[in-house]
């Protein structure tokens, strides 16, 4: 099922669904960090009226040797590789993973070995991700596939 929700987050109080959405997001952050081999210090995410992840990562794609990279994901859109941006421009989105919002770490990293041994600089195309039904959701799949169920 693709859903479009903008509003996935807008009745999430800043009350134990909040704090367990956090909990969720940093235990699949931390299990996709691992798959990829990013270290804690190399990853944020937030929980506010958006729910996103960061990962820098060390590896450089053949098409950018000179920019660095970084996994970004997003409760709307899931995981793409991307090139990290100057101050001056934006972000350069090299892939997105389709398929299921929420994948298992072990297909991200999967992903990101795919994507930075790529030798062209054509972006790989993807499906929309799909999105969580609501919060709810959301919380489950993340537990689920950050191996906490």
């Amino acid at each position: 099922m693709l859903l479009s929700r903008p509003d996935l987050l807008s009745d999430l109080a800043e009350g134990d669904d909040h704090q367990l959405l956090r909990s969720a997001l940093a235990g699949y952050v931390s299990a996709v960090a691992t798959a990829v081999g990013v270290p804690p210090e190399g990853t944020s995410f937030e929980v506010t009226d958006t729910v996103t992840a960061y990962l820098g990562l060390s590896r450089r794609a053949p098409s950018y040797p000179g920019r660095d990279l970084m996994l970004v994901w997003s409760a709307r859109q899931g995981w793409a590789v991307s090139v990290e941006p100057r101050p001056d421009e934006a972000p350069l989105v090299l892939a997105r993973l389709g398929g299921d919002v929420v994948p298992a770490p072990e297909a991200v990293g999967r992903f990101v070995t795919e994507v930075v041994s790529r030798t062209g600089g054509t972006p790989l195309g993807a499906p929309p991700a799909r999105v969580a039904a609501d919060d709810e959701d959301l919380v489950a799949r993340m537990l689920l596939r950050a191996g906490q169920t």
